[in-house]
């Protein structure tokens, strides 16, 4: 959510910043709205003084006997508090229609953001590991011997549909393993905190993080009102919605591992086979609770953690900066974390760190206390550490053989009893 007030102080600024996003000026509409949200407020002071004023004459007059102006007084005091009513409530109504339009207007990027319509205009700024030089044409993940009788995607359809899995035996085993080893790691050695949080939330929650009211297609929600979490980053950055916290407590790093839910809408077509992109997922998300003015600091930080994880599963990706055009809604800054995939050939997503600057946390009213002094709004981050399907896929398709076993990540193998290898019939050894 933005601030009216830094608008009305320079709406030329707030254009121009929509400008780079590709979203049209909103500066004159919400200004106007603002105006006369403003001016009701005013009128309903001055009526209000008015009425004050009267009820103060109304016991004079009758006190000296004069009873046409003890009549006239009192019709006066009633008139005065009905338009008082009248213009609180279309105040109200302003109010209302200003907060519609702010929450449909996404962040403002920062200024180092690369300008650019869509992820072509994204702006690499490193790369890490070297991608395995294979003796043979290297398989997606569906396709090797050793996760076929782990994968059973036909009966995930039959339970569910498409874009949901079932996993057996190793393969399960693994995907178990990853996530705890994230969630160990980003405890043990980049001292976050662990969070368990529900995964069905109310309104207030999804709209806090910027889910609501704008992207509502893109959740799932149950018939009694609960929506299903598209990512632990709803329940963890809400924690300190509608608090006043102590800056001592800043910065609060958080961590949680949670099945993930998401509708994939508009994306028909996309990813059908494998299990890269479901409507039922587990990922162990990072998120950032901090003064604004660490915010830039805490984004860096918290993208080495998620690159951590890649390295110590000796994974090639590269780190970009995503343009003005393809950040997320609620973002100033993203960088996306692309991990190999020797079976596609190419790169693909498999983390997002953003910083949310304020955005946020006016949205939740979440606030902290500098130096004891007047509250003001903390900043938010969010980022995966990481998608552990994503994860799964990338270790099965950069460990597999010829013979089509799989190599598994020596950081793993505390995770799985000491085992290193999906043999071809599918078999932890």
């Amino acid at each position: 959510m933005h601030d009216i007030r830094a608008i009305r102080d320079n709406p030329h600024a707030f254009d121009a910043a929509l400008a780079r996003r590709g979203v049209s000026p909103m500066a004159e509409t919400l200004l106007s709205v603002d105006a006369e949200r403003r001016a009701r407020i005013t009128a309903a002071e001055t009526a209000q003084a008015e009425q004050n004023r009267a009820s103060k004459e109304v016991g004079a007059a009758k006190a000296r006997g004069d009873e046409a102006e003890f009549e006239r007084l009192r019709a006066l005091v009633a008139e005065k508090k009905a338009e008082v009513a009248r213009l609180h409530e279309e105040a109200a109504a302003e109010q209302a229609r200003l907060d519609a339009l702010l929450a449909d207007i996404p962040n403002l990027p920062l200024g180092d953001v690369p300008e650019g319509p869509d992820e072509t205009d994204n702006v690499e700024i490193r790369r890490w590991g070297e991608q395995q030089d294979f003796d043979f044409a290297p398989k997606e993940h569906f396709e090797i011997a050793a996760v076929q009788p782990g994968l059973d995607l036909p009966m995930a359809a039959k339970l569910s549909g498409s874009r949901f899995m079932v996993l057996r035996g190793a393969v399960a085993r693994l995907h178990r393993a990853l996530a705890q080893f994230m969630i160990d790691t980003h405890v043990s050695e980049h001292g976050l905190s662990e969070i368990w949080t529900p995964v069905l939330v109310r309104d207030d929650a999804m709209f806090g993080t910027g889910q609501l009211p704008k992207f509502a297609e893109d959740s799932y929600r149950t018939t009694n009102g609960w929506w299903l979490i598209p990512t632990s980053e709803v329940t963890l950055t809400n924690l300190p919605a509608g608090e006043i916290l102590d800056e001592a407590a800043l910065p609060m790093r958080l961590t949680a591992h949670s099945q993930c839910f998401r509708s994939e809408a508009g994306s028909a077509g996309k990813d059908t086979t494998g299990i890269l992109r479901q409507h039922q997922f587990e990922k162990v998300e990072m998120v950032t609770i901090c003064t604004p003015e660490a915010a830039l600091d805490e984004h860096a930080r918290m993208t080495r953690c998620a690159e951590a994880i890649l390295e110590k599963l000796d994974l090639p990706y590269r780190t970009m900066v995503l343009c003005t055009g393809d950040m997320g809604f609620g973002a100033q800054k993203t960088h996306d974390i692309e991990v190999w995939l020797p079976g596609q050939g190419k790169y693909r997503e498999i983390s997002s760190v953003s910083t949310c600057g304020q955005f946020q946390a006016r949205r939740m009213n979440a606030r902290y206390r500098p130096g004891g002094g007047k509250p003001d709004f903390v900043a938010t981050l969010n980022g995966s550490g990481l998608a552990v399907g994503r994860t799964l896929i990338a270790v099965l398709e950069n460990g597999q053989e010829a013979d089509g076993s799989v190599t598994l990540p020596e950081a793993l193998s505390p995770w799985l009893g000491g085992k290193r290898r999906i043999s071809a019939n599918g078999l932890l050894e």
